[in-house]
């Protein structure tokens, strides 16, 4: 029973943030006549007000809401590009939020956009290592070999882990010191729609680090496949 309490109290703090960020989306995602504008009118709008002209607002096909550094592109999800929504409002403000870090070259954005190439590498690195273990074994046929590169298999996936989830104050300012100010000083949403825009602005900022909660899963399944063999 001890073991069935640890799996499900694991999963819940694994994939809860992932669940409820779905579900506060969802819950406000339904077509309001009040909006005067789709998501993907609002992040257009907000870009040209702030300057930003040369931003591209995109609708995502393959990839979720993002604000893409690179390409200076703001890119939405198809309901969020098309809809009337608070969902919509709150999410395109939100990515536009990042567009403005951008702009203003802050630290913490550009500190960000270091770690996640690093997690990047580093996950890459880590998957290449687990792949390679059995291998490893099977030409040295030395548990030490074996050992070492679980080690730094394991510990590549969880150090990238950990580098998603110190990115959330870029998140939270993007909702809270960015979209929401912005929202309620130009008069974007209205008065009654403030708590519901700040429930989809935090979903929005957990997006990201409910994401890298979720590859945990599979940090544990190696874990467990280590164990068995």
């Amino acid at each position: 029973m001890h073991i069935v309490a640890i799996i499900v109290l694991f999963l819940v703090l694994v994939l809860g943030p992932q669940w409820w960020a779905r579900y506060i989306f969802r819950r406000y995602a339904d077509v309001l006549p009040r909006i005067p504008g789709t998501g993907g009118e609002l992040a257009r709008h907000l870009l040209d007000r702030f300057g930003m002209s040369d931003v591209r607002v995109e609708k995502a096909e393959n990839s979720g809401d993002h604000y893409d550094p690179e390409h200076r592109a703001v890119r939405l999800s198809r309901d969020n590009y098309d809809s009337k929504s608070l969902t919509a409002v709150a999410v395109a403000a939100h990515e536009v939020g990042h567009a403005i870090q951008h702009q203003r070259n802050e630290p913490k954005l550009m500190l960000r956009h270091r770690l996640v190439k690093l997690a990047q590498r580093t996950q890459q690195f880590g998957a290449g290592a687990m792949l390679l273990l059995p291998v490893a074994m099977a030409i040295t046929r030395a548990p030490t070999a074996g050992l070492v590169m679980a080690a730094i298999g394991l510990g590549s996936m969880a150090s990238a882990t950990l580098v998603h989830l110190v990115t959330l104050p870029v998140e939270l300012d993007a909702s809270f010191g960015k979209a929401l100010p912005i929202l309620k000083s130009g008069n974007y949403i209205e008065p009654q729609d403030e708590i519901a825009v700040s429930r989809v602005l935090r979903a929005a900022a957990l997006t990201y680090v409910a994401s890298s909660l979720a590859s945990l899963l599979n940090l544990a399944r190696w874990i467990a496949f280590l164990r068995r063999a």
